[in-house]
C-alpha cells in the first residue's frame, strides 16, 4: 500500500511539474504538435497516478489482492513507457519512440481490467 501511495505521489507531483514545464519553458522551443504530444503525456501520467492511489486505498481494504498489486504496477511501468516515451518524443523528434508508446497504453488497460476484476469480485 506505502509504496503505491508514494508512487502515486511523486507521479502527481511530477506531473504537475512537467504539465508547467510544458506550458512555459517549452512553449517557445516546441511546435504546436510536439506541445500537444508532451501534453498528452501529462494527461496520462496524471490520471494514473491518481490510479496508482486508488490502488493503495484499496489494498488498503483487500491486502490479500494480488490483483491490486497487478493493477499498481501495470499503472507504474504503463506510465513510464506511454508518458516517458511521448514526453522523449515530444522533445527530441525521434518517431521510432512512437512504436513503443502503446505498449504503456496496454499496460493501462490492463490495470483497468484488473481494477474492474477486483470490484467484480468484491462485490459480488
Amino acid at each position: 500500500m506505502k509504496l503505491f501511495l508514494m508512487l502515486g505521489s511523486i507521479s502527481g507531483f511530477l506531473s504537475v511539474a512537467l504539465g508547467a514545464f510544458g506550458a512555459h519553458a517549452l512553449k517557445e522551443k516546441l511546435d504546436e504538435y510536439s506541445l500537444g504530444i508532451f501534453h498528452t503525456g501529462v494527461t496520462y501520467q496524471t490520471t494514473h497516478a491518481l490510479a496508482l492511489i486508488l490502488v493503495a486505498l484499496l489494498i488498503k481494504w483487500y491486502p490479500d489482492s494480488t490483483g491490486l498489486t497487478w493493477a499498481g504496477w501495470s499503472f507504474f511501468v504503463g506510465t513510464l513507457i506511454f508518458s516517458g516515451s511521448l514526453y522523449t518524443l515530444a522533445m527530441t523528434g525521434i518517431k521510432v519512440l512512437g512504436a513503443i508508446t502503446p505498449i504503456g497504453g496496454v499496460l493501462f488497460l490492463i490495470g483497468w481490467a484488473l481494477l474492474a476484476i477486483h470490484a467484480w469480485r468484491a462485490v459480488s
